[in-house]
């Protein structure tokens, strides 16, 4: 008689991964590095937005969220793309909800890891609300176990958003949420997240080996401070009014002039592959004001993954960064760092490592405010690194904790 075989355990993974935008990439490969410690011979499939070259960076199968009927046609005024949405878009959603409980039928486990995923600003289809209730839904058709797992929430502005987005997580086998400020601002719209725990976010439980691979770059004489430029696109209104971002990027100039002046080197560091163009607009805007100005001096290296990033952070003594995930992962680096903020999740995350003070809000900060926070972090240095230290280190110990609880439950 043979022996009966055992079904493999299979879990599926939701969000918006393309290997574009680095803090989302170190979500999926920490997630992926712990799924493997528990489960290693699960069989992995990520439903997100650039499934082929998820599938080439992390060597699993992947599948688009919204899988186009028509590629061929990109209407661009607005008869011709509500005719596009009339003739094609309605009739093959259905389609979609077919195809989604047909992929998820033999799923044991539906992982939503961690990022913005909780917000309407990128619209509700895609991997927006719309999408994600879509998912969630055919998950518990399909008796599929779902997780939510520390998310971040916001902003939502429409009211299709907020009823998807409470949908969701209605639907949910375990929610966590990655700072207070996104559970609070859940509560705020009206959802019971009283009792839901709040876990760090998942990029701080990328493997240490990634760390120790990266070998400090080049060494010189003089410090060298990570400068990070964020784009002025993007779901975030704070840098979208066109001289907003000019004085953005006029302060972070003239810092950059002051670090030139002092005998600092200057390590350009981005987030996301759209951020080439400010990195550009920086580098040309210093240049042509700076008299100390020295391409040798500033460092501007090709970034395309997580670990490119992280030798980049590995190679500077502090960090200046806007972008969420440039600074949390300065601080799983163990560099001192100033957060530029321009959402709750960057005044949560400072606030949780003990360095408020180093926390300045993006549109009231002038140039002298950032360079006075700068000497006083240097000053302090040596007495703020083992505090960052101990940090990461229970929130690593918190997050192992959560990955034993979500993958026992398969």
């Amino acid at each position: 008689m043979k022996k009966r075989e055992t079904k493999r355990t299979e879990i599926a993974l939701f969000g918006h991964f393309d290997s574009t935008n680095f803090g989302n990439e170190s979500t999926l490969k920490a997630i992926l590095y712990h799924l493997r410690r528990f489960h290693p011979d699960a069989e992995v499939t990520c439903i997100c937005t650039g499934p082929e070259a998820t599938t080439a960076a992390h060597h699993i199968h992947a599948i688009p969220i919204s899988e186009p009927f028509v590629k061929s046609w990109a209407p661009r005024n607005l008869v011709t793309k509500a005719l596009r949405k009339i003739c094609i878009g309605l009739p093959s959603e259905p389609i979609r909800w077919v195809k989604a409980f047909l992929r998820l039928r033999n799923t044991d486990m539906l992982i939503i890891p961690g990022t913005g995923l909780l917000t309407d600003a990128y619209g509700l289809s895609n991997w927006g609300p719309f999408s994600l209730f879509k998912w969630s839904l055919m998950a518990k058709i399909c008796r599929c176990k779902l997780l939510f797992v520390s998310v971040g929430a916001g902003p939502i502005h429409g009211t299709l958003g907020r009823y998807f987005v409470k949908s969701i997580l209605s639907l949910a086998d375990f929610r966590s949420y990655r700072d207070n400020s996104s559970k609070q601002y859940l509560l705020d719209l009206g959802f019971p997240a009283d009792s839901d725990p709040v876990y760090p976010d998942l990029a701080f439980s990328l493997p240490e080996a990634v760390i120790s691979q990266q070998d400090g770059g080049e060494s010189n004489n003089r410090p060298i401070v990570g400068l990070g430029v964020m784009t002025a696109s993007g779901a975030y209104d704070v840098l979208r009014p066109s001289n907003t971002y000019t004085a953005y990027l006029d302060k972070l100039v003239t810092f950059g002039e002051w670090l030139l002046a002092r005998e600092y080197d200057v390590r350009l560091l981005s987030g996301d592959v759209g951020d080439e163009h400010a990195l550009q607009e920086f580098g040309n805007r210093l240049r042509a004001r700076s008299s100390d100005y020295d391409d040798a001096r500033i460092i501007r290296q090709p970034i395309s993954s997580v670990d490119d990033l992280l030798s980049q952070i590995a190679a500077t003594d502090i960090v200046v960064a806007t972008r969420f995930h440039n600074v949390l992962l300065a601080l799983f680096c163990n560099k001192p760092v100033i957060s530029l903020s321009f959402h709750h999740k960057c005044e949560s995350l400072m606030s949780a490592v003990g360095l408020s003070e180093y926390c300045l809000d993006i549109k009231d900060c002038d140039a002298d405010m950032l360079i006075e926070k700068f000497r006083a972090l240097e000053k302090n240095a040596d007495n703020i690194k083992p505090l960052i230290k101990q940090k990461v280190r229970g929130f690593r110990e918190a997050l192992d904790e959560q990955y034993r609880c979500i993958f026992n439950l398969v």
